[in-house]
């Protein structure tokens, strides 16, 4: 019954996301490829990533990883900021033009939980986020990289290389 109802809640998660973004293609050419869209959801996800840790997270070459960077570079949804502990290393941050199209996603997010604490009393509703913090944080160690990537290393955009290039 978990399982399923996981499913049902993730998938319904996906869909909305999915129809949202497919609606504000209508009128336009989408501008993101499908393996560019799961790209910049796991670089997002995983919170300022270098290459080599998005290409480790995703299973992919290092090659691959940089061609869909400089790809995402290019079309203006990604920037690559220079750290401020090593200027060799640099982090993967999104841009206002990709933020602005995860909004979408964070929006609906925001949604469901408020109608979960309106639904449920306070009680039930702290433990149920009590729980989700427990999954979150201990029953999914296969995807503990997840937020750990250099934003704390990070620079500001001032700091970013305006170069902008593997």
């Amino acid at each position: 019954m978990l399982q399923e109802v996981l499913h049902n809640v993730y998938n319904k998660l996906r869909l909305h996301f999915y129809t949202q973004v497919y609606s504000k293609f209508a009128d336009r050419e989408a501008t993101l490829t499908t393996v560019e869209t799961f790209s910049m959801e796991a670089i997002n996800t995983l919170d300022h990533p270098t290459v080599a840790q998005f290409a480790s997270a995703m299973k992919i070459s290092a090659p691959n990883a940089a061609y869909r960077v400089s790809s995402l570079i290019r079309k203006g949804y990604l920037r690559k900021i220079q750290s401020k502990k090593d200027l060799r290393t640099y982090y993967l941050e999104p841009t206002p033009k990709y933020e602005k199209y995860n909004q979408v996603n964070e929006a609906y997010i925001k949604v469901v939980a408020n109608r979960v604490r309106e639904r449920f009393s306070e009680e039930d509703y702290n433990k149920f986020t009590e729980m989700l913090n427990i999954i979150d944080t201990e029953l999914m160690p296969d995807v503990d990289f997840i937020g750990k990537g250099g934003k704390a290393d990070a620079g500001t955009e001032e700091e970013t290389d305006s170069k902008n290039t593997d």
